[in-house]
């Protein structure tokens, strides 16, 4: 019996980290041939997590351009992908989560008559332009795919609400599978500001903060919190990997730049971001996969946006919303700083997110759906 050919698309950072398990399990499931093509939506940030997890992209259509629109990137992906799929004959195309390449690649799929299977399915905050273009571009992808895979039951639940019913799968978060790739106890830091840093003696929050609905005053709220937080707690060190976005360095070097206890450092690989996750003391951040990945390491998170998909994470109580005000954002930082019990209650949280084993469990469905076995697989239960 032929192998199913299952194509994987993505093209930014956070798309290849969260697909890189999946794809190495595609590649050792006797059942599955792995084809592997990347947009390079991002890509030098891109390319550093396809050298980590080892991963070699069949086709790589490598469409970044300087200052990058949103229609040209989606215009880009569309052409190029139309030609790979001509050409490579998958039975089903997996796309991730909610950037321009998901929906690129899904409604590429669907003019060609190939089933999508969409990774992390059913994220929504029911806003349309926040986050944005994200909310949107998932809610597309959504209406595309013919098989759902969805982190946790609040994700199933909120496709049921748009009719979405068949083929939906509750895997956990292939982050947590890629995590445990990753994170090792006698890991050594490249970057040259980690190494100097002091994990035992100092508090070190590591912040970031990149995403389009907060540029403008937001930044500068966030900036200003954090420069406030570091004047009032001589022992706590922010380290800041800045997105390689102008707007979001020029604005990051103006407001925080020139203190010696805030860290600006270029963008990290995905191993030195999970192992530094897994020494911080608190995570500030406006970026999703983050709210993922810190339960399993046992991090507080601080969200700097004014809502978030990802709900079951403050249910649990190892997420915390604290908006885009700097007195919000002062305040719930300082009860972290100065109430043990609060900080252990949010550090001691059950992850909502998953076991390590959802690249196994989209396996599973996919041979279902394919006819190679009866059940699907067993849902993940937090």
């Amino acid at each position: 019996m032929n192998k199913i050919k299952v194509m994987t698309v993505f093209g930014t950072r956070p798309e290849a980290i969260k697909m890189a398990p999946l794809v190495h399990a595609l590649e050792q499931s006797e059942s599955t041939e792995s084809i592997v093509c990347v947009t390079a939506q991002h890509r030098e940030m891109l390319d550093q997590v396809l050298e980590i997890f080892n991963i070699k992209p069949d086709y790589d259509l490598n469409i970044m351009q300087p200052r990058q629109t949103l229609a040209l990137i989606t215009e880009k992906s569309l052409h190029g992908l139309d030609e790979v799929l001509e050409h490579a004959q998958p039975d089903i195309v997996l796309v991730h989560g909610d950037t321009s390449t998901t929906f690129a690649g899904a409604l590429t799929a669907f003019y060609h008559k190939i089933p999508v299977g969409h990774v992390e399915a059913g994220l929504r905050t029911y806003d349309k332009y926040s986050p944005f273009p994200e909310e949107m571009n998932r809610k597309l992808t959504g209406q595309i795919a013919s098989l759902h895979f969805a982190p946790t039951p609040r994700n199933r639940d909120n496709l049921a609400r748009e009719d979405i019913k068949d083929g939906v799968f509750v895997c956990g978060n292939t982050v947590v599978d890629a995590i445990h790739m990753t994170v090792k106890d006698d890991f050594a830091f490249r970057d040259e500001q980690l190494k100097t840093l002091d994990f035992e003696k100092n508090r070190v929050v590591l912040v970031t903060a990149h995403r389009r609905e907060n540029y403008g005053e937001p930044m500068e709220n966030i900036c200003h919190a954090i420069a406030e937080l570091s004047a009032a707690y001589p022992d706590v060190h922010f380290v800041y990997p800045v997105h390689l976005s102008p707007y979001v360095r020029e604005t990051a070097e103006k407001f925080l730049g020139g203190n010696e206890r805030i860290h600006l450092i270029h963008p990290l690989t995905v191993d030195e971001m999970h192992n530094l996750m897994a020494r911080c003391y608190l995570i500030m951040t406006d970026s999703g996969g983050l709210q993922e990945e810190a339960p399993s390491l046992g991090k507080p998170v601080l969200v700097l946006r004014k809502e978030t998909e990802r709900p079951e994470a403050i249910e649990a109580g190892t997420v915390k919303l604290a908006g885009v005000e700097q007195k919000d954002i002062v305040r719930l930082a300082r009860e972290l700083f100065d109430d043990a019990d609060a900080y252990a209650a949010m550090a001691h949280a059950v992850n909502p997110y998953g076991d390590g084993n959802t690249s196994a469990r989209i396996i599973q469905a996919i041979e279902q759906y394919f006819g190679r076995r009866e059940d699907g697989p067993e849902p993940f239960m937090s």
